[in-house]
C-alpha cells in the first residue's frame, strides 16, 4: 500500500512540533505559578501575567510554524527538478500555448451567463482545475472539516426531511392505521463569482521549467482561500456562501429547524469566573450522540489562548498540544481548528463553535474555472483573471452548536 504520510517525516514539522510542546511545558509552570498567586494574594504579579502572555505567545507561534509545515509538505513545488516530458493531450497543449502567448485555438470559451456582464474567459483544463482544487483544500481550513461537493449548475437544490416518518406498534391482527409523512424542506446553495487577477512577466511564462498549472493555482491559492473561509464562517449569502455564522440562533432546546443552538458562557462576554470548563462540556454535549464522534472545536487563535489556561477539576489542562506531526491540537479530547475570521470574545458573540462540520456545513463547488489572459492593462505584466464559481451553506442545523458568551 502507498504510504501516504510523507508529511509526519519533514524536519521543519518535527521541529515545530517539539518547540511547541517545550513552550506549552513552560506556560503550564507559569500559569500554575499565576494561579497560585492569585489564590494567594487574590490577583497575580504584573510580571507574571507578562510571563504567562509571553509564553502563551510562543506555544501558539509554534503551532503556527507546525500547520505552515505541514500545509507547504502537502503543496506540489512548482520549480525544482526539470518537469517529466510527456505527450500533453491536445486541450492541455492548446492551454499551455493560451497561457505562453494567447493562442486560444482548441479551447473552449465560456462568456458571462449574465445580461449585464460582458466578462468572458476559457475553461482550464482539468489539470489545472484539480491544481487549484488541491491548494484550496491545504490552505482553507473549512475546506478540511466541511463535506466539499462538486456540482455541474449554479444552484444545488438538497431536499432534507426535518420531521421524519412516525411509526407504531399493533398487534399481529390488528388494523395498521395510517401514519404522518414526512415532513420535507428544499435546501439551495447558490454558487456565485470567485475571482483573482495574478500576473506574470511574458518571461517568467516562457520558462520551460515552470508548470504554470501550479503557477497560477499557487497564485489564487492565498487569495481565494481567505475569501473563501471568511464567507464560509460570517458570509450573508448575498453574491458568496452564506457563513454558519450568519443563520438565526436560539437557546439550545428551544431552535427550531433552521436555527443554530447556542449554549451561554455563563458571563456577559466572557466565561465563567469559577469552572469556565464546565461550559465547553455542556457545548460539548449540545448535539445528539451521533455527531459527537467526529465533533471538534472552532475558534481564532485568541479564544485559543483563553481556553489554554483551562484546568478540569483534578488540575489538569483541557487543552492539550499535538503530540506528532499532522495531528491537531485538542481540547477536551476533541480536536481544536483554529479559523481566524471566527470571532473574538465579546458580549454576546458567537465565538466558539463545535460539532460534525462534514455533516453540518456543506461546500458546493461549481465545475469549471476560467481564465481570461489580459497583457494589456499592465504592462510589461500579463495579468489571468481568474474566475472560479463557490457557494456554501449549513445542510443539517442539529450537527453545529455555538457557544454565546453572555450570562444565560
Amino acid at each position: 500500500m502507498k504510504e501516504t504520510k510523507t508529511a509526519s517525516a519533514s524536519p521543519e514539522a518535527r521541529a515545530a512540533m517539539h518547540e511547541m510542546m517545550a513552550a506549552f511545558e513552560a506556560f503550564k509552570g507559569a500559569n500554575d505559578a499565576r494561579l497560585d498567586e492569585i489564590e494567594k494574594k487574590a490577583s497575580a504579579d504584573a510580571l507574571l501575567e507578562e510571563k504567562v502572555a509571553r509564553i502563551d505567545q510562543a506555544v501558539a507561534q509554534a503551532q503556527a510554524r507546525m500547520d505552515r509545515a505541514l500545509s507547504e509538505s502537502r503543496r506540489p513545488m512548482l520549480g525544482g527538478e526539470p518537469p517529466v516530458v510527456v505527450a500533453a493531450p491536445e486541450a492541455k497543449a492548446a492551454w499551455d500555448g493560451y497561457m505562453k502567448s494567447g493562442a486560444s485555438h482548441g479551447l473552449e470559451l465560456k462568456a458571462g451567463l449574465s445580461s449585464a456582464s460582458n466578462s468572458a474567459g476559457y475553461v482550464v483544463p482539468p489539470e489545472t482545475e484539480r491544481a487549484i482544487e488541491r491548494r484550496l483544500m491545504a490552505g482553507s481550513p473549512m475546506r478540511e472539516i466541511a463535506t466539499v461537493r462538486t456540482v455541474g449548475s449554479g444552484v444545488f437544490r438538497k431536499p432534507v426531511s426535518t420531521a421524519g416518518v412516525t411509526a407504531g406498534w399493533v398487534a399481529e391482527t390488528a388494523a395498521r392505521p395510517e401514519t404522518d409523512p414526512a415532513t420535507l424542506a428544499l435546501l439551495e446553495f447558490s454558487s456565485a463569482d470567485l475571482y483573482a487577477c495574478p500576473a506574470a512577466t511574458q518571461s517568467l511564462l516562457d520558462d520551460a521549467l515552470i508548470d504554470l498549472d501550479e503557477w497560477l493555482a499557487a497564485e489564487v491559492e492565498d487569495a481565494f482561500a481567505a475569501q473563501e473561509t471568511a464567507a464560509f464562517v460570517n458570509g450573508d449569502g448575498v453574491n458568496k456562501p452564506k457563513g454558519f455564522l450568519a443563520y438565526a440562533t436560539a437557546t439550545e432546546g428551544t431552535q427550531t429547524w433552521g436555527q443554530i443552538g447556542t449554549v451561554a458562557s455563563g458571563a456577559a462576554g466572557a466565561f465563567a469566573s469559577s469552572n469556565p470548563s464546565d461550559r465547553l462540556i455542556d457545548l460539548i454535549y449540545a448535539p445528539k450522540a451521533q455527531y459527537r464522534p467526529n465533533g471538534r472545536f472552532v475558534m481564532n487563535r485568541r479564544t485559543v489562548s483563553a481556553v489554554r489556561k483551562f484546568k478540569d477539576a483534578d488540575g489538569n489542562y483541557i487543552w492539550s498540544p499535538a503530540t506528532r506531526p499532522g495531528e491537531t491540537a485538542s481540547l477536551l479530547g476533541y480536536p481544536v481548528t483554529e479559523i481566524e475570521t471566527m470571532p473574538d470574545v465579546a458580549a454576546n458573540s458567537l465565538s466558539i463553535a463545535f460539532g460534525d462540520f462534514a455533516r453540518g456545513y456543506l461546500i458546493v463547488d461549481r465545475a469549471g474555472v476560467r481564465v481570461l489572459r489580459d497583457p494589456y492593462s499592465a504592462k510589461p505584466y500579463v495579468l489571468f483573471y481568474t474566475t472560479k464559481r463557490v457557494g456554501g451553506g449549513v445542510q443539517n442545523f442539529d450537527a453545529i452548536k455555538l457557544m454565546k458568551f453572555a450570562a444565560s
